[in-house]
């Protein structure tokens, strides 16, 4: 059975802090929630589905619910880092089919930037996970692992950091019009390949932000988007897939995106070359790089080639990509990602975009997230969107 255009996204909200010393991780949610609500012109009391991941606080969508005062009648705390917000997008439309609830509410909400978490230091997770005793005597951080996926695609393909630069480059020229991007200076690929290595090959400018901050997605019934004044922006399809390091026996050149998009551009019906826009989960500029290829944009190793020289910066290449800023310059809230990239997908659909990056006539995006980190275990989530 197909989810397509079985549900539809009426409302989304990204929240506009990047630093919030005075609120709570709760509190992020709960504002978040409101502003896709209200978006959507709907209230908290019309919710009978809610969907939440790691970040939220406490037991999850106990805790949540009870916070805000919802009553749903079905709810999912699927955790597979940033890429849960587009699975749940997805599981949100199953559960409408299945009539489990007809108004899905989605959030996201951290402080890292408050907190100062950032993703630099070794995991401290409990002895008894199966991977503990392998990896955390290497003190593995987050960007070390990124770099090792980076420096294994030069090695195979070529790749120079000068392209990577390019995915850095392409963001800073989106962020400029972005009023609330944490990094609105345009940048060039000298001042990436010039700022400071933190882990070679990946320089400074290569990694995402840090911030604090959040957003909400509200994925209805078609029937309800189309009782609403918003743009109905439809789910036309959605692929979800795990990697994992295969016992040491590890392939470092692709991610899981390979398999998530080619099942969501089955169902969606439709091929990489009709997207107008993409929504790329950006961590780092090799993340970009790699799900490009995987989700078939280009041939796997010519990631480097394709970004390069502009081609994705809205109304210069012919992939608009990350038109908000992205991770890389605008936010990475709760050091997860994903359900910006719907939001953005959705601005871009509805024309709501800065008219400086908007895509003419957009009708069909794609927003795509990763979970966990590319170097080992990871998630991958695609979700395929078109304007009606």
């Amino acid at each position: 059975m197909t989810i397509k255009r079985r549900a539809c996204i009426a409302g989304a909200f990204e929240h506009p802090t990047r630093k919030a010393p005075d609120k709570t991780v709760a509190q992020l949610h709960f504002e978040s929630a409101v502003g896709a609500l209200a978006d959507a012109g709907l209230k908290l009391s019309d919710v009978d589905g809610y969907f939440c991941a790691g970040d939220a606080p406490g037991l999850g969508p106990m805790n949540m619910a009870e916070y805000m005062g919802l009553k749903p009648r079905h709810f999912d705390a699927t955790d597979v880092g940033g890429s849960s917000y587009l699975a749940h997008v997805s599981h949100a439309t199953q559960a409408i089919m299945a009539g489990k609830c007809d108004i899905a509410l989605i959030t996201l909400a951290g402080r890292p930037r408050s907190e100062a978490s950032s993703g630099l230091q070794p995991r401290s997770y409990g002895a008894n996970l199966p991977d503990v005793p392998f990896e955390a005597p290497y003190a593995s951080v987050t960007v070390n692992n990124y770099a090792l996926v980076a420096a294994r695609h030069m090695y195979e393909f070529g790749t120079t950091a000068e392209q990577l630069a390019w995915v850095k480059v392409a963001a800073s020229h989106h962020a400029q019009h972005n009023p609330n991007a944490m990094l609105r200076d345009v940048v060039t690929v000298e001042d990436v390949v010039n700022s400071p290595m933190v882990s070679d090959p990946l320089h400074r400018l290569d990694c995402c932000v840090v911030s604090d901050g959040g957003g909400a997605i509200v994925v209805v019934r078609p029937e309800i988007a189309r009782s609403l004044n918003r743009p109905i922006v439809n789910v036309l399809g959605a692929g979800e897939a795990l990697k994992n390091t295969n016992g040491g026996r590890h392939d470092l050149s692709f991610s899981a995106a390979a398999r998530s998009g080619a099942t969501c551009f089955a169902e969606a019906g439709v091929k990489p070359s009709d997207i107008q826009y993409a929504s790329i989960y950006d961590s780092f500029t090799i993340t970009v790089i790699m799900q490009l290829e995987d989700l078939g944009f280009c041939k796997k190793g010519e990631g480097g080639k394709f970004v390069a020289d502009g081609n994705l910066i809205s109304g210069v290449g012919k992939l608009p990509f990350n038109t908000d800023g992205g991770g890389l310059c605008n936010n990475h809230p709760a050091n997860r990602g994903g359900i910006t990239k719907i939001i953005e997908a959705v601005r871009q659909l509805r024309g709501e975009a800065h008219p400086a990056v908007q895509v003419k006539n957009c009708a069909l995006a794609l927003a795509q997230g990763t979970g966990g980190s590319l170097g080992s275990r990871h998630a991958s989530a695609t979700l395929i969107l078109e304007r009606q």
